[in-house]
């Protein structure tokens, strides 16, 4: 099974609801990456997000930008991320999804990529700049496989949500505010409503991410989703103190309390 499945499964079991924690591989450096992987299964998150870093990452904001330059510039590859991921796995079975750019993929290899996320132990992808109506481009490689590609949301349509939440894998990854990552003062005006909307579409668990960086903000919407996913804030952690792994398990602790 899936580790992703089995990770909600679990927490069903337990009425929990499962924080997912984002970090920029390669930053400040890959054998910190590494650490701080474990620091975050330590203090408790239930998936960890790991981004490869693009040059031109259109969803994200300055600070996971700027993360994701720093780790460029010291040299950070995709197969230098695998090699940290294989290492990784033998000591965790923590989920752990990749957050890629398209054109990243293109530049590696779409098939090949997938192949080395399947033999390195990740489970899911995030692609936030693959359309919908390109998926296949990537599903054609996932068929037989348990790595699932994770269906990112906006408030629209019904319809067009029902489309993109359909037979997927993983969990839905809704997107909760305007613009890029790490912008708190856009969230959508009824933002309850629409989580709700995409919760009676989808046969998945549902995650809320974007703008969302603090124990407050976590309450806000944990009684809405099965997953709150907080990524800038902890990128800016992570950035201020060096990877500084006892200090991102307080925070990680803290925004958890948010989840009770």
């Amino acid at each position: 099974m899936n580790r992703i499945y089995a990770k909600f499964d679990e927490l069903k079991k337990n009425n929990e609801k499962a924080l997912i924690t984002y970090i920029t591989a390669g930053s400040p450096s890959l054998e910190c990456t590494e650490n701080l992987i474990y620091a975050q299964e330590k203090a408790g998150a239930a998936i960890v997000e790991i981004g490869i870093p693009f040059s031109d990452a259109l969803a994200d904001g300055p600070i996971i930008q700027k993360a994701a330059e720093d780790a460029l510039r010291k040299g950070t590859t995709v197969n230098g991320i695998f090699e940290v991921i294989k290492k990784a796995r033998k000591n965790t079975e923590i989920p752990l999804v990749f957050l890629v750019y398209y054109n990243t993929l293109l530049a590696y290899g779409v098939e090949k990529f997938v192949d080395n996320c399947c033999e390195s132990g990740i489970d899911g992808l995030i692609i936030p700049d693959l359309p919908y109506e390109e998926q296949y481009e990537v599903t054609q490689f996932l068929e037989d496989k348990e790595l699932a590609l994770i269906p990112l949301v906006a408030p629209t349509s019904e319809d067009r949500i029902s489309k993109i939440v359909e037979n997927k894998k993983g969990f839905v990854y809704c997107v909760s505010s305007l613009g890029v990552t790490g912008m708190k003062d856009g969230f959508y005006g009824d933002v309850e409503a629409y989580l709700k909307t995409v919760k009676e579409l989808a046969d998945i668990p549902i995650a809320v991410g974007f703008g969302v960086a603090s124990k407050e903000d976590v309450k806000k919407f944990a009684p809405h989703v099965d997953a709150v996913i907080v990524g800038t804030a902890i990128v800016k952690l992570v950035s201020e103190t060096n990877g500084d792994a006892e200090k991102l398990i307080e925070f990680i602790e803290e925004l958890k309390d948010g989840l009770k």
